[in-house]
């Protein structure tokens, strides 16, 4: 089941970044796509997430823990 989304993960990271990007050298690509992490993570819903971010379900469950 992990694998699904971790599939699904890279899919999104190949066609809404690395695809429509033409990267000058490996840092500029590992820059760019550290980034796109980042948005992924912290600004883009997820519809199977109600349409929050990652980051959000995250914190809402630890600080439900603590």
């Amino acid at each position: 089941m992990d694998n699904i989304f971790t599939e699904r993960l890279w899919r999104n990271v190949k066609y809404e970044e690395v695809y429509l990007k033409d990267y000058a050298t490996v840092l500029e690509a590992n820059e760019q796509i550290g980034k796109y992490f980042e948005f992924y993570n912290y600004e883009r819903p997820h519809q199977s997430l109600q349409y929050k971010t990652p980051a959000e379900i995250y914190f809402e469950r630890r600080k439900n823990i603590v």
